[in-house]
This record gives C-alpha cells, sequence and structure tokens, in this order.
C-alpha cells in the first residue's frame, strides 16, 4: 500500500533513485571511449590527463563543499595529505596515463573491453589483502575473462598466438591494477566519497601539470578539443563518479546495482560503432562477452549460502 501511495503521489524512493543515478552514470561511461579516440585526435594523451583532471577537480570541488566542507578543511593536514598524494598518483595520473595510452595506440573497441578487466584484478587483490578465499567459482571466472583478453588481444587468432599490439595491449590490462589499487586504498579510507576523490583529482591534476612543464606542452592544435576533454572531465570522471557512488549509497540492493555497470560496454561498442565509424570484430564482440560473462560467473550465489 505504501509503495503504491508513492507511485500515486510521484514520490521518488531511495531504490528510485539508486537506479536513476547509476543508470545515468552507465550511460555517461558508455559515451568515454569514444569521447577519448575523439579528444585524441587534436592532443596527445598526456594534454587530455592534464585538462579532463582539471575540469574533474574542479566540479568534485563543488561536490565537495556541499557535502562536507568539514572534512575539506583537512585536505592539506598531516595523513590525509600524504594519502591524497598517493591516491592522485594512482588515480587520475597513473590510472588515466597508462589507459589514455592505451587508447592512442589500439582500436577502441580493443581498448575499451580491455580495460574492463578492472573487477578480475579486484577479486585477486580482494584475496591477497582482504583475505577473501579464491573459490573454485572465483578462479573458474578469472579463467573465462583471461580467455577473453586472450580472444580481443590475438583478434581470434588463438592458435597462431600473434599479438597485434601487444604493448597497447599490456597498457589496457595493466590500467585496470592501477585503478584496484586505487579502489583497496580508498576501501580503507573513512572520508567523504567526494572528498577523497576530490582530493585525488586535484594533485592528480598538479602531477600531469608538472608531467607536461617538463616532457610535453600545454599548446594544442585547435583548442576547438578542449571541449572533448572537459567532456571527459565531467563525465568520464567527476560527475560520473559521484553519481555512481550515490547509486550504490542508495541501493537497497547494491550487488544487483553494481551488475548495471556491465551495461556500459555493450553501449560503448556500438557508439564506437556508430560514432568512430569503425568496424567491429568479431573477436572484440567474443572477448568482451567472455570477459563480462566471467566476472559476472564469480558473483553468483552460492545456493548453499542462500539456505
Amino acid at each position: 500500500m505504501f509503495h503504491n501511495n508513492n507511485l500515486r503521489y510521484g514520490i521518488i524512493t531511495p531504490g528510485r533513485k539508486s537506479i536513476y543515478f547509476s543508470l545515468c552514470a552507465v550511460l555517461f561511461w558508455s559515451t568515454a571511449a569514444t569521447a577519448f579516440k575523439l579528444s585524441l585526435a587534436g592532443m596527445n594523451y598526456v594534454q587530455l590527463l592534464f585538462y579532463a583532471s582539471a575540469a574533474s577537480a574542479i566540479v568534485l570541488f563543488i561536490i565537495s563543499v556541499n557535502n562536507s566542507r568539514s572534512e575539506l578543511k583537512n585536505l592539506f593536514k598531516g595523513e590525509k595529505l600524504w594519502l591524497n598524494l598517493l591516491l592522485g598518483l594512482l588515480n587520475p595520473f597513473g590510472y588515466y596515463i597508462i589507459l589514455l595510452k592505451a587508447y592512442s595506440l589500439l582500436p577502441a573497441q580493443e581498448a575499451q573491453p580491455l580495460n574492463y578487466t578492472w573487477p578480475i584484478a579486484i577479486s585477486i587483490f580482494s584475496a591477497i589483502f582482504l583475505r577473501q578465499k579464491l573459490t573454485f567459482k572465483i578462479l573458474s571466472g578469472l579463467i573465462i575473462a583471461f580467455f577473453g583478453v586472450i580472444v580481443i588481444a590475438t583478434r581470434g587468432s588463438l592458435f597462431s598466438f600473434e599479438f597485434h599490439n601487444l604493448f597497447g595491449t599490456s597498457l589496457a590490462v595493466g590500467s585496470s591494477v592501477v585503478w584496484a589499487s586505487f579502489w583497496m586504498i580508498k576501501l580503507f579510507d573513512k572520508r567523504d566519497d567526494s572528498v577523497k576523490l576530490f582530493g585525488a583529482f586535484f594533485f592528480g591534476a598538479i602531477y600531469s601539470g608538472i608531467y607536461i612543464l617538463i616532457f610535453d606542452s600545454f599548446v594544442l592544435e585547435s583548442y576547438i578539443y578542449l571541449f572533448g576533454a572537459l567532456y571527459v572531465g565531467l563525465f568520464e570522471m567527476g560527475i560520473t563518479f559521484y553519481l555512481w557512488m550515490r547509486g550504490l549509497q542508495l541501493s537497497p540492493n547494491k550487488a544487483k546495482t553494481s551488475t548495471l555497470a556491465y551495461l556500459s560496454p555493450f553501449v560503448s561498442m556500438l557508439l564506437i560503432a556508430l560514432i568512430l565509424g569503425e568496424d567491429i570484430y568479431t573477436s572484440s564482440i567474443v572477448g568482451l562477452l567472455l570477459i563480462v560473462s566471467g566476472i559476472l560467473f564469480q558473483r553468483i550465489p552460492d545456493p548453499k549460502k542462500a539456505v
């Protein structure tokens, strides 16, 4: 009866808000691969990282001021300062400098699903640092997903085992390890999520700015591409991270809500074909299906525990 009254009077329940936030995040993440490739046509991967990180830091600062002004005041104090420095080094600086370099070397249809191996890295790290058991189900899922990586990297030539771009493949998969490291450290950080993200992106923008000063240039061929960097900063990084976290916080079933993230690579593949005009390889689709299937296989509930 209460649920029906909510529907009748247009009341949005926390569960519904969770779905709205989560689906918005999934939609924005689905555009990331296309936005990366379009932006990289007019700037290099380090420039894209700097401008996107700076845009993300600004929007996350605004969110942090609204959410937890008291925690924000401690951003540069003692242990919190060192924690922010470490988080920013891992993500966005380390994670995106590796990932965007991979996108500059690989077709978007390959870089995107290879990067989606981050849940595999998190499963392994959880076993190492959180002492969670690597069950037969988890190991089976890891093997299935790893097989998907091989299918994509060899473009289906499994028996010849010829990698079309081993360096690019290694970067795309390696970025997931950096992301998992960031996720593990953030897990033990009990501050407000928006403050943690702002601290990370603030210092990440500084790291990438220093890198450009020493090794590169801020000058772009055409500043129209800054709109691409702004889009990446807002809708791949800042706002979207926050939407996803809010979706999980409000969700009555976080495990089910988190599975919505696996819609993203399939929508992304469609956008890559429609907007970038890439001819999608059969191996990319098969590899993506194997990676996502392997990840979801690990999440199948144990019937014995459900009883």
